[in-house]
């Protein structure tokens, strides 16, 4: 597959945001602001996404709940697929409060198209670094038929009148990705985009 155009591929990298946990949309939570190109790259502890990476995107918006409420929908990785529904399983591979060294183990479906079967996203991602109630960051491939993709995501989390700021920025790399890095980005960016509004609606409602 040397072609991000060929519809296999295409449809391959379409599901790729879905199986980092996100409902794609194209419309971004109210109060969201984003960019593919920001300036300075989010951290925690110091760490921040792949800077050589050609795919990447940042986005944020407010949240009007407190903030235990939203780390704790963010943090419990086991209960992702009751309101994340591209999520289909989701598993700890350790025990205890989410921290550094923790890794978990996510899916989700592929369909078929006419250059691939249908297959399922196998996520393995790792927390390299977590301060509680502030960041947390995280990477680890997707792979599927055909499919790889290295991702670091970063989320940073600030308290402000009337709310929490959630600010989170990732990249992906890869040759899926490189192939198309215009395409590449518009799906990531509506990805993330779709992990706001999930993680807002969650925890607004709680």
């Amino acid at each position: 597959m040397s072609s991000i155009r060929k519809p296999g591929v295409r449809a391959a990298l379409v599901a790729v945001p879905l199986a980092l946990g996100v409902l794609a949309t194209a419309v971004a939570p109210a109060g969201a602001t984003a960019s593919h190109r920001p300036g300075r790259a989010l951290t925690c502890r110091g760490e921040g996404v792949d800077p050589d990476a050609r795919v990447r995107y940042r986005t944020r918006t407010v949240i009007h709940a407190p903030l235990s409420t939203i780390w704790k929908v963010q943090t419990d990785v086991r209960r992702w697929p009751s309101w994340q529904s591209p999520v289909k399983t989701a598993e700890r591979l350790d025990h205890g409060p989410l921290r550094a060294g923790s890794a978990f183990r996510w899916t989700t479906p592929v369909p078929p198209n006419p250059s691939t079967p249908a297959t399922s996203l196998e996520i393995t991602s790792t927390v390299e670094q977590l301060e509680r109630g502030s960041c947390i960051r995280w990477t680890g491939p997707a792979i599927g038929e055909g499919l790889r993709i290295d991702g670091v995501h970063v989320w940073n989390f600030t308290k402000v009148r009337g709310g929490v700021l959630v600010r989170t920025e990732e990249t992906h790399t890869g040759a899926q990705v490189d192939a198309d890095v215009p395409t590449a980005t518009k799906i990531l960016g509506d990805g993330l985009e779709g992990w706001l509004s999930d993680l807002k609606t969650e925890a607004e409602a709680e």
